[in-house]
C-alpha cells in the first residue's frame, strides 16, 4: 500500500503546483536572487527581472523568494531584499509559465489576512502559479522588532495557517488569536485554484503528524542520502496512516557549478561545489528517494550566473521533469 501511495497522483490545486510537482519525478527550480554575493553583503539585484525571464525561457520549473523582514548581520544573508509579495506581483507580470514560490513566508511575523490577500492577488495575477511556502522563522532578533515573542511562534504559525485556509472560502468563518471572521465579510480575491498550496518548511514548530495532515507538501533541507531517505519515508508513511493523499517533497541546495564536468564535490554551506556529472548523479539519487522538486541556490557560484543557467539547462534539465 505504501509503495502504491507514494506514486499516486498529487491533488489538483493550481497550475504552479501541478506543473512543478509530479509523482516519481524531480523538477528543478531556482532561488532568487540569481546572483552571487558574499556572506555579510547584499545582492545588487541588477538585471533581476531579465535573469528571471531567462530562467523561464531555459525551462526551469519554479522561482523561489525568501521572506527576510530584517537584515540580521550575524545571520549573514539578506535574501533578495525585496518584499516577497511585491516581488511576486512583479514576476507574475514579467513571466508566463514558471511557478512562483515563497521559501518561506514567516507566518508569525505577518497578519494572516494580509498574507492571504497578498498571496491570492499574486496567484490571480500569475494565472494560478503561486506556491506558498510557509515557516515559523529562525531569526530571534526579528520578533521583538515587531513586538512578537519568539518562543510562541509555533502557536502563531498554526493559528495563521488556519486563518489563511479559511480565507479561501466565501465569507469565511474562523476564530483564533489572530482575529475573528464571522461570515459577514469576505477576503478578496480568491485563489485561482481550489486553494493556495501551502508547503510547510521543516517542522515549523509543529508535530510531524500535524505537518503531514495539514500541509499540501513538505519543504526540507539537504541531508546525507540515508538520512534523507529515512525522513521522506517517514513523511509519506504518515500520509498513509492519516488517510492523506500523496503530497510532494521539495528540497533546497546550494550549488557552485564548475565548468569541468568531472570535477569532484567539495562541501559548501548546505550544498556542494562540483561539476555537472556529480550534480546529475546526486539529483538522480534524491529523485529515487522521492524528492519531487529541488530549489538550487547559486549564491556561492563562481561562474557568471547566465553561463551557469545555460549550462544547467543544456546538460541537466533534459534529464529531469
Amino acid at each position: 500500500m505504501f509503495d502504491d501511495h507514494k506514486n499516486a497522483r498529487f491533488p489538483r490545486i493550481n497550475a504552479g503546483y501541478n506543473t512543478a510537482f509530479q509523482p516519481g519525478r524531480l523538477s528543478i527550480g531556482l532561488v532568487l536572487p540569481l546572483e552571487a554575493y558574499a556572506v555579510g553583503h547584499e545582492p545588487t539585484m541588477r538585471d533581476h527581472i531579465e535573469t528571471a525571464q531567462l530562467a523561464e525561457e531555459l525551462g526551469f520549473s519554479a522561482l523561489w523568494l525568501r521572506d527576510v523582514p530584517f537584515n540580521v548581520p550575524n545571520f549573514g544573508d539578506a535574501g533578495q531584499i525585496f518584499d516577497p509579495f511585491v516581488y511576486l506581483g512583479a514576476l507574475a507580470t514579467a513571466t508566463q509559465r514558471i511557478a512562483l514560490g515563497t521559501a518561506s513566508i514567516i507566518l508569525p511575523l505577518r497578519h494572516p489576512a494580509h498574507v492571504a490577500k497578498a498571496a491570492a492577488t499574486a496567484d490571480v495575477l500569475s494565472d494560478g502559479r503561486v506556491l506558498l511556502g510557509v515557516a515559523s522563522g529562525d531569526r530571534p532578533e526579528e520578533y521583538p522588532a515587531l513586538n512578537h515573542s519568539y518562543p510562541d511562534r509555533g502557536v502563531r504559525f498554526r493559528d495563521s495557517f488556519g486563518y489563511i485556509r479559511a480565507a479561501a472560502e466565501p465569507y469565511p468563518r474562523h476564530q483564533s488569536d489572530q482575529g475573528c471572521l464571522l461570515g459577514d465579510i469576505d477576503v478578496l480575491p480568491k485563489p485561482v485554484g481550489s486553494r493556495l498550496p501551502l508547503l510547510i518548511t521543516g517542522g515549523s514548530q509543529q508535530t510531524p503528524d500535524w505537518a503531514a495532515q495539514n500541509g499540501d507538501g513538505w519543504m526540507t533541507y539537504p541531508r546525507d542520502v540515508a538520512s534523507q531517505n529515512r525522513v521522506i519515508a517517514d513523511y509519506r508513511q504518515r500520509l498513509v496512516t492519516m488517510g492523506q493523499p500523496n503530497k510532494p517533497v521539495m528540497q533546497s541546495l546550494y550549488v557552485d557549478l564548475l565548468k569541468t564536468p568531472d570535477a569532484q564535490p567539495r562541501p559548501i554551506h548546505l550544498g556542494f561545489q562540483s561539476g555537472n556529472n556529480f550534480l546529475r548523479s546526486y539529483l538522480r539519487d534524491i529523485e529515487a528517494l522521492g524528492v519531487n522538486h529541488i530549489a538550487l541556490n547559486l549564491r556561492f557560484n563562481q561562474a557568471p550566473i547566465d553561463t551557469t543557467l545555460k549550462q544547467l539547462a543544456d546538460e541537466l534539465l533534459p534529464d529531469f521533469h
